[in-house]
């Protein structure tokens, strides 16, 4: 076993804990049993919960066992911690549908073999479900001080302005009842999360004192920011970047690393890097010795593409991002991932028939401000078409230059792409 704390303390990725010597101490004494929570409220886990995910995985690798929870009960209900208002509640049936796909993405990251570190999956619907009310507030309810739930910040915060209904005020008790139930199911110590999770880890942890009599802890990692301001994992229109590929494409997965800000790469790289020590702070070197190569920016997308999307995967995201740009043979991608990659961008769309001219697609597509200006870049010999320079300001494609029969790439400079669908009627 490895000092797992030492290795995430060197990551930045601890922000609070109950007692970091006593944890240590139960660490080292032998194989511990920790859970992270992931509540159903989409049809696909993000970005941000990946840090979780993979806190998980580090603890399973330094020699502890995972349990990996999907919240089948409390995603009924929705965790107000970070929301400004309350949650719209989803059916029984769209939440039961999103637990099964939350627990296969979870599940691909750990190893479930039958030794003392292998993972396990659990729903917390299947302790909830059974119990009545009157079981819940008898059992459960009277370890919870009502003053002391007012005075939890989520609480106080919601209280201060829009309100908080009586559902989410006990979503506290049902995430406490779950560190109970696996400390009691499966001997579990330590529940990992979020910073913005502390207040529901920290009372279960006092729950398991006061029920059992028990010793448990809490670890949270710290919430990811970006140099520039911006949320991590949002585009910059604001929407998600989604582990489920047919969600988020794992073209546009791939560029999210490729395009890391030189800020931000080390602490990613830290954060989400397997890579040792020494390789980590070797490709920081890089970076900072020749930003322009990019090489720690690439490191990390080819690692995280492949451990969210498979090898496979990366391979054809790889080949089609060095295509678009001229490095490759736009002929040979398939037509889902050529289709991703034009997604990611300026692109313009045509109807079916003939096929405008060159100048005008240019200038539909925002590679060029204006027809005039696209004419420039032809005459200039800057213009592409399929990798093709364009070599008249004439030029116009033919039917049989569309990629599988509906696609046209364009290209102005070296590294100015963009794109033509051709709609289907």
């Amino acid at each position: 076993m490895t000092d797992i704390l030492d290795d995430l303390a060197w990551r930045d990725l601890i922000a609070q804990s109950t007692d970091l010597d006593e944890l240590r101490a139960l660490l080292a004494a032998g194989p511990v049993t920790l859970y992270c929570g992931f509540d159903p409220t989409a049809p696909s886990l993000h970005l941000g919960n990946l840090i979780q995910i993979l806190t998980l995985r580090r603890f399973q690798l330094a020699g502890h066992r995972p349990i990996g929870l999907v919240g089948g009960a409390t995603g009924l209900i929705g965790d107000p911690s970070g929301k400004s208002t309350e949650r719209v509640l989803n059916s029984e049936e769209t939440v039961a549908g999103w637990v099964e796909r939350i627990h296969g993405q979870v599940s691909r990251f750990l190893d479930f073999d039958d030794g003392p570190t292998g993972a396990t999956m659990v729903s917390n619907l299947d302790w909830t479900g059974p119990m009545s009310a009157i079981e819940f507030l008898r059992d459960i309810g009277k370890h919870f001080p009502v003053n002391r739930m007012l005075a939890r910040e989520t609480v106080k915060a919601r209280l201060d302005s829009t309100g908080m209904s009586y559902t989410e005020f006990s979503y506290v008790l049902l995430q406490s009842m779950d560190f109970l139930e696996l400390y009691r199911r499966y001997g579990c110590r330590l529940q990992t999360g979020g910073s913005d999770q502390w207040g529901n880890l920290t009372a279960g942890a006092d729950l398991i004192r006061r029920v059992e009599g028990g010793s448990a802890h809490a670890l949270t990692t710290p919430l990811l920011t970006k140099a520039d301001g911006s949320k991590f994992g949002k585009t910059a229109g604001g929407e998600t970047y989604w582990l489920d590929p047919e969600l988020t494409s794992p073209y546009a997965f791939y560029q999210f690393w490729i395009n890391a800000d030189d800020r931000d790469v080390e602490k990613f790289l830290k954060v989400f890097s397997f890579r040792s020590h020494e390789e980590i702070d070797d490709l920081v070197k890089q970076g900072a010795d020749r930003p322009a190569a990019r090489a720690s920016q690439r490191a990390l997308a080819e690692e995280m593409t492949t451990l969210v999307h498979g090898a496979d995967e990366t391979a054809r995201v790889i080949a089609a991002s060095r295509a678009l740009f001229g490095q490759g043979a736009l002929d040979e991608l398939d037509e889902r991932t050529l289709r991703a990659a034009l997604a990611e961008v300026p692109r313009t769309e045509v109807p079916p028939g003939e096929l405008p001219a060159v100048v005008d697609l240019l200038a539909a597509s925002g590679l060029c401000k204006s027809k005039s200006e696209a004419r420039r870049a032809i005459a200039q010999g800057g213009a592409y078409l399929n990798n093709a320079k364009v070599e008249s300001e004439d030029a116009t494609p033919s039917t049989s230059d569309l990629l599988h029969g509906r696609y046209l790439v364009l290209r102005r400079g070296k590294r100015n792409v963009g794109g033509v669908e051709v709609t289907t009627p």
